[in-house]
């Protein structure tokens, strides 16, 4: 179990919700990788709550698809699989085609330069070579897209999926040469829609989704 593994207490949140959102954000942020083991005790002890916030947190979390529970061994986080990845890129593929459809369609061009504030803020995030920080900057720029497409359910949809492809987003980006991609590939989605070209954007979103879909898979196989 690794040093930063801590509860953060919300007041606005039951204990067994904030436990459950510590261990999710662990587990989707590489902190308990992918076939550690989840002790209910050593968990709790970590934490500093009883067991049962905990218990009830990894049942979640196997709903959830994030832990696996092991005959004679127990519960472990659930390991990054080739069908899990095409899963969920599949899904994210579709509505991302809509979100570049209907931002086409609906940004204003008085909002076009926010590409190109949050282009230069994402390579400014490149140089510094945090992981966690390039990862925010791309969902950032994602995030303009949504805004545009101008569908509260449709940002909806894409926010919570975007918790289920972190993990993958970060095994993507921890690949050094394929960063500097990700750059490319936002400035074609950007002068798409900026162009109102639906068909280039929609070919852009597919390109960056495969790419990203192509090299985890990969990684998956060694």
């Amino acid at each position: 179990m690794q040093d930063q593994l801590k509860a953060v207490a919300d007041e606005y949140l039951p204990l067994r919700d904030v436990v459950f959102q510590t261990l999710r954000q662990a587990i989707l942020k590489g902190e308990l990788e992918p076939g550690e083991r989840l002790m209910e005790i050593q968990l709790a002890e970590r934490l500093g709550v009883s067991r049962t916030p905990v218990r009830e947190a990894i049942r979640k979390l196997e709903l959830e698809g994030l832990v696996v529970m092991i005959p004679r061994k127990g519960a472990e986080v659930a390991g990054i699989t080739e069908k899990n990845v095409r899963d969920v890129l599949e899904v994210r593929k579709a509505l991302e085609e809509l979100a570049v459809t209907l931002a086409c369609q609906r940004m204003e061009e008085s909002q076009f330069n926010q590409f190109d504030e949050q282009n230069h803020i994402f390579e400014e995030a490149l140089k510094t070579g945090d992981l966690a920080e390039i990862a925010k900057q791309d969902i950032d720029f994602h995030e303009v897209i949504y805004l545009a497409a101008g569908n509260e359910r449709l940002q909806q949809m894409l926010n919570n999926l975007r918790e289920q492809m972190y993990r993958y987003r970060m095994e993507y980006i921890k690949e050094e040469q394929q960063r500097s991609k990700l750059v490319l590939e936002h400035q074609e989605i950007a002068e798409a829609i900026q162009n109102r070209d639906v068909e280039r954007a929609k070919s852009a979103i597919r390109v960056h989704i495969d790419n990203q879909e192509m090299t985890v898979s990969q990684k998956i196989k060694g």
